[in-house]
């Protein structure tokens, strides 16, 4: 039975996990602490895919001193051989005598792990601060849950939803401190998605150039969603590091070549249809990325809202009138009731220089 020892070394586990939250992916954010005799002998975290996981961490900080304590750690220990062993492994050899992990892990087949360790002779106890894990790893949860990832929509946009001008002026309607904030969001997603459209209009690099973030050397990969496959090679997205992914339907070898000549890795949607959301999302689930961005124009945007696939929007709102003539941020269907219209509740609501930043989730989430 857990206790408020147990929620204090737990809090503590979560701090060293948040130390990985750009540099994890495809792997989860964990942390851990070991404790002996009411004194923290080591603690760990995961830092990147491929390195040692937060118990093995923990473990050789703790040295022969993990007999007999207890691992806090936020996510339940795994079982199988992927890029490192299985923690439960390193766990029963160092003689621990107890267990306590925040959440169970939802992906088969490294789950399984308490199972194993209680049958090994150690105490198990799961659940001080489950809901700040799975926050902590919401795109590592939901697909193991829903086989896609977690996806964030940012906006930039005046106070009437305007993204433009008319004229497709667009730099800068947000400030100077928005704009710097984005590059929070770009390091911890798993991808940032965009549409040809966006790319066209607006050339961006979608890069993360804040070097206060760090992201491991491995930039989030960039995700094009083409469907006849307008991009250009010349395309700014080339000129910097990091994966660029285009999903289209098109299969003209000419366009084809002088993409992957750029370095793009094709994604062919073949009978699928290139606007069929779902299959993009499934093939992101697919590729192991938990998290996505998405920084595209109103017709993208709108299309992920009607599919009802949105989890997230975050809304950077700056205080300035664009008027009726200038672009929407969303294009939706025109609404015949009410009921239909889709509504989300507010999660957080700040200042950001002299814009506003709104989190917002769907309202039946």
């Amino acid at each position: 039975m857990t206790d408020a020892t147990d929620y204090r070394h737990m809090a503590r586990a979560l701090k060293l996990a948040r130390c990985g939250l750009y540099t994890t992916r495809p792997n989860p954010r964990v942390g851990c602490v070991i404790v002996k005799d009411g004194a923290v002998v080591g603690e760990g975290f995961h830092y990147r895919a491929g390195e040692a996981h937060a118990e093995v961490e923990a473990l050789r900080a703790a040295g022969n001193a993990a007999a007999g304590a207890t691992v806090y750690v936020t996510l339940e220990p795994c079982t199988h051989f992927g890029r490192t062993p299985p923690c439960t492994e390193a766990l029963i050899a160092a003689h621990v005598a107890r267990v306590v992990y925040a959440i169970a892990d939802p992906h088969v087949p490294a789950g399984g792990g308490a199972a194993k360790l209680a049958a090994a002779g150690i105490t198990v106890e799961c659940g001080p601060l489950s809901v700040e894990a799975r926050a902590l790893n919401r795109g590592f949860f939901l697909r193991g849950e829903r086989a896609r990832p977690f996806v964030t929509i940012k906006i930039g946009m005046s106070l009437d939803a305007r993204i433009a001008l008319a004229d497709g002026q667009s730099q800068w309607i947000t400030s100077p401190e928005s704009r710097a904030d984005v590059q929070r969001l770009r390091a911890a997603a798993g991808a940032i998605v965009t549409g040809s459209g966006t790319v066209l209009a607006d050339d961006p690099t979608l890069n993360v150039r804040d070097p206060r973030f760090d992201v491991a050397g491995r930039p989030p990969p960039r995700v094009v969603i083409d469907r006849r496959l307008r991009t250009p090679p010349s395309a700014r997205l080339f000129d910097v590091s990091g994966e660029v992914r285009i999903f289209t339907a098109n299969t003209d070898d000419t366009a084809l070549r002088a993409l992957g000549g750029r370095g793009a890795i094709i994604e062919p949607l073949g009978n699928v249809g290139g606007g069929d959301l779902s299959a993009i999302l499934t093939r992101l689930h697919e590729l192991e990325v938990n998290e996505v961005l998405i920084e595209a124009g109103p017709t993208l945007v709108g299309s992920l809202l009607e599919a009802g696939v949105v989890d997230e929007l975050v809304l950077y709102i700056a205080p300035v009138f664009l008027g009726p003539t200038a672009r929407a941020a969303f294009l939706w269907p025109a609404l015949t009731t009410l009921a239909n219209a889709p509504r989300f509740r507010t999660l957080e609501s700040v200042a950001i220089g002299p814009d506003r930043r709104l989190t917002l989730a769907p309202a039946a989430a």
